[in-house]
């Protein structure tokens, strides 16, 4: 696994779309585990977004939690943003929410983004 990041792109939604598996994993602190699209995310711009779901990690909803599904809903004129991390609909009975947090500025270019994080016995959360 690697610690480096190296920016070297502008974020895309078309550049994202991209990373549908991983073939390198990154050690991210408090301990999760970066794929390569996460990782992508945080080495151009993103990475006050990985650290917020890195920052909620201890909270006992996110820990009991095994799949996580986050959302970065972005207003691009207002430079705003909402995250959310829900359930995924586990139930089957609607989605919970788990997470929420408004973000009062934000420079994110994308209008959207969605992450995906899950626990690995053994290993930790991979994003």
């Amino acid at each position: 696994m690697s610690d480096i990041l190296e920016p070297t792109h502008a974020l895309t939604s078309r550049t994202l779309a991209g990373f549908t598996g991983t073939v390198t994993y990154y050690r991210w602190h408090s301990g999760l585990i970066l794929t390569d699209g996460a990782h992508y995310i945080a080495a151009n711009g993103g990475a006050w977004l990985i650290d917020i779901l890195a920052s909620v990690q201890h909270m006992p909803t996110m820990r009991e939690e095994d799949r996580q599904f986050w959302t970065l809903k972005v207003d691009l004129e207002k430079h705003t943003a909402v995250i959310i991390c829900t359930d995924g609909d586990k139930t089957g009975d609607g989605e919970v929410e788990l997470y929420r947090q408004d973000i009062p500025y934000t420079d994110f270019p994308l209008k959207e983004a969605k992450l995906f994080a899950f626990s690995e016995p053994g290993i930790g959360r991979i994003v």
